[in-house]
């Protein structure tokens, strides 16, 4: 009966991912990215069912797995196909109207992040960290950079549009965004989970740092803050990983 919470959650989470899918096809990008938000509270949520429940369900592992290529793979690519169409359409590049194939370059995002899911069902180093950028990170960038622009004019207390809106306001740069980023799946650079696994600061004390961080940025920039983490967090595990090598040699 226990192994029946987590399942359900990831289950919920795949139902939403699918009318995600749905809304970007019509247009509705907008509520397509928020329910992709929820999607990532229920990857949380699903987790810390099972590890609060101590269930330990192979199948609910498997499952899980499956609706995160859906949820983070699959929708958010969809979400940045459109999103970039549209963005050519409001702002034409000569190269874009040129080359029209290149919107496809989105593709990336889910066949990468399928060989991320199948690497770490698979790698036994991946069992309290991270090689490679976990899908739902990756995917958590693109969702709310859509969000970003689509609400440009929510209250901040430190105004960062004139940084960030040329870069998500251009179709060019998401796409090359998202090869970069799509890269970093596959990557061997380890990375620390974001995932608490209780509420002990002396075993949570990087994540917990992480949530800090991100906490005082949703405070002074808003929504913004959540972009700019993924990028923060990439760019603290290339560092951790060439620092650490330093420091050995």
């Amino acid at each position: 009966m226990k192994n029946a919470v987590p399942n359900t959650i990831t289950i919920i989470s795949l139902i939403l991912s699918s009318w995600s899918i749905i809304l970007t096809f019509e247009g509705n990008l907008d509520l397509a990215a928020h329910l992709l938000i929820i999607c990532c509270v229920c990857d949380f949520l699903d987790g810390f069912a099972a590890r609060l429940l101590k269930v330990n369900n192979p199948l609910g592992a498997q499952l899980d797995s499956l609706v995160d290529m859906i949820a983070f793979g699959l929708a958010p690519a969809l979400l940045m196909f459109q999103f970039t169409k549209n963005l050519q359409a409001e702002n034409p590049i000569q190269i874009l109207t040129d080359y029209p194939w290149l919107f496809y370059i989105t593709f990336l995002i889910p066949i990468l992040s399928a060989f991320r899911l199948a690497k770490f069902n698979i790698d036994t180093r991946q069992t309290k960290s991270f090689i490679g950028l976990a899908v739902p990170a990756h995917a958590t960038f693109y969702i709310f950079a859509v969000i970003v622009y689509l609400h440009p004019d929510l209250p901040k207390l430190i105004d960062v549009n004139h940084i960030i809106m040329p870069i998500f306001s251009n179709p060019l740069i998401m796409l090359g965004l998202s090869i970069l980023l799509s890269f970093m799946l596959i990557a061997e650079v380890p990375m620390f989970s974001l995932k608490v696994k209780n509420l002990k600061w002396s075993e949570n004390q990087t994540p917990l740092t992480f949530l800090f961080i991100l906490i005082s940025l949703s405070i002074l920039i808003n929504i913004a803050a959540f972009p700019i983490i993924i990028l923060l967090y990439i760019v603290w595990s290339i560092i951790a990983k060439y620092t650490s090598k330093t420091q050995t040699v």
